[in-house]
């Protein structure tokens, strides 16, 4: 499935908006991601744990954001966002959120398989 955070596709024609669609993750940190925060905070540099926490749950709100659109039919996914928001001091919300779209490929006049 594509998913763009452009709102056209260069050589792909929207054949079809079916609506929006997002996918949430809501992440929660380990006291042993916390020791290494707070030592990092402490003397500098980048807390590789976070970092890998972030990558891992927009992955996954990207999963979902593109289980959903398929639920609605569609084959594309435009105008892709993410949102993240502290729910708690442990745990976080990832989502990923766009407009999903069929689309047409007018080179070849056919619809784009799904993935």
């Amino acid at each position: 499935m594509l998913v763009s955070t452009t709102e056209q596709l260069p050589g792909i024609q929207i054949a079809e908006v079916l609506g929006e669609v997002h996918g949430l993750l809501v992440a929660s940190r380990g006291p042993f991601s916390d020791t290494a925060a707070r030592v990092r905070t402490a003397f500098g540099g980048e807390v590789k744990s976070y970092g890998k926490l972030m990558a891992q749950s927009r992955a996954e709100a990207i999963a979902r954001l593109k289980d959903a659109a398929a639920d609605l039919g569609a084959n594309a996914v435009v105008a892709m966002r993410f949102d993240t928001t502290a729910i708690t001091d442990e745990m976080l919300e990832v989502a990923a959120y766009g407009t999903a779209v069929t689309t047409e490929n007018p080179q070849h006049n056919q619809q784009l398989p799904p993935e």
